[in-house]
């Protein structure tokens, strides 16, 4: 992978993360775009006996996915086999390989090489591809410890490198090797990822490494999603970062939190930025049951945040931090999003055709939802009509 040249004199000197607060939050009640209505005809399972939630394309470095000779498009996506209840898929995670073509979507199998991952279970990330289009940098997150009898819910960043090749039934990933523990923990800025309860919405966070190359000047940067060191508070989600400091993309410098949470909301999952029209935007997940029940509490939906230098200061779109939410009819149908370069928005099914007050609220999709495209014009986002 080609890296313009190093830029370690150019990180800022550190400052106070920008702040998402209950007094933005609370504007959401003058309205807000909504996705559409899933219905039985958009769930198309990848494969019968596997579901998948979070994924991600692998991408070339300017954060498109990358376009292959075959013109097919190669995902990852977590993956377990099913369960009755599907919460259960978490502690079974591992990282799948998949292609889309003309044909629809094709699961070709796990991507890493059984026992490589450090893990009991491997959680999101991003790949990028390089210019020869077979050398492949993975970026994910390792949780639990492989061969552990408990599971736990310590989360690390890990990169690792691969060899992409084609074979007569698709694409293969081999040769996996040079597998490290990037931005470790800073316990001055980042609680530790096992602190929490383990049950779901308490989770404490140190996952979801998405990279990002600045177009300005080439410096590369992983966003994560993290819980903050020192709060008074259980709801202290954070969106941390690294920057890399060699074009290898091997050694990474930890820095501060560069958006909180902080009193209002748990978990700022999977957040990554994109670069548009001269500026950028952080995007995060969330849901609803992670909001601080002392109110105010936001829909399941995408958020983000606006800025014009990569180090912020940053400023909730639309003045809320709310892009767009799943249908009140549905408040739970997809989760995950992901806002790709050309601004389409994948993510996936997952308690589809339920108000979430019935026995449907278990009912999971496991398979990818319709992609949505987004309207960015500076300070305000939604969906495109």
């Amino acid at each position: 992978m080609t890296q313009p040249h190093l830029f370690t004199d150019r990180i800022v000197a550190a400052t106070a993360p920008s702040v998402w607060t209950a007094a933005q939050l609370r504007g959401i009640a003058g309205g807000h775009d909504s996705a559409p209505l899933i219905g039985a005809q958009h769930v198309v399972r990848v494969s019968p006996d596997l579901d998948i939630w979070d994924a991600w394309p692998i991408q070339d470095a300017d954060g498109a996915p990358s376009a292959l000779p075959s013109g097919e498009a190669l995902w990852m996506a977590l993956g377990a086999p099913r369960f009755p209840d599907p919460d259960e898929r978490h502690g079974h995670a591992r990282i799948h390989l998949l292609s889309h073509g003309p044909h629809g979507w094709q699961h070709l199998g796990p991507a890493l090489a059984d026992g490589f991952s450090p893990g009991s279970r491997e959680w999101s990330g991003s790949a990028v591809l390089g210019k020869d289009r077979t050398s492949l940098t993975l970026f994910f997150t390792a949780t639990g410890r492989r061969g552990e009898a408990t599971l736990t819910f310590e989360q690390r960043l890990f990169r690792a490198e691969a060899n992409l090749v084609q074979t007569g039934s698709g694409y293969r990933l081999v040769n996996w090797r040079a597998l490290s523990e990037i931005a470790r923990r800073d316990p001055a800025h980042y609680m530790a990822s096992d602190a929490g309860s383990g049950a779901v919405g308490t989770i404490k966070a140190y996952r979801d490494p998405a990279y990002f190359r600045d177009p300005r000047d080439g410096s590369h940067h992983i966003f994560f999603a993290a819980s903050l060191a020192g709060s008074d508070s259980a709801f202290n989600g954070v969106v941390g970062t690294a920057v890399a400091r060699d074009p290898s993309l091997e050694k990474w410098e930890i820095r501060p939190p560069v958006i909180s949470a902080d009193t209002l909301n748990n978990e700022l999952e999977r957040p990554h930025a994109i670069f548009h029209q001269g500026l950028y935007y952080l995007f995060w997940s969330t849901q609803s049951h992670v909001f601080n029940p002392g109110g105010p509490i936001g829909p399941t939906g995408l958020y983000g945040m606006v800025a014009e230098a990569l180090e912020g200061p940053w400023r909730p779109l639309n003045g809320t931090g709310l892009v767009f939410a799943n249908p009140a009819a549905a408040p739970k149908q997809a989760y995950s999003w992901l806002v790709l370069p050309d601004l389409q928005v994948t993510s996936f099914i997952d308690a589809w055709g339920s108000d979430g007050a019935d026995a449907n609220a278990k009912r999971f999709g496991a398979t990818f939802a319709p992609m949505l495209r987004l309207r960015l014009d500076g300070d305000s986002a939604g969906l495109a009509q």
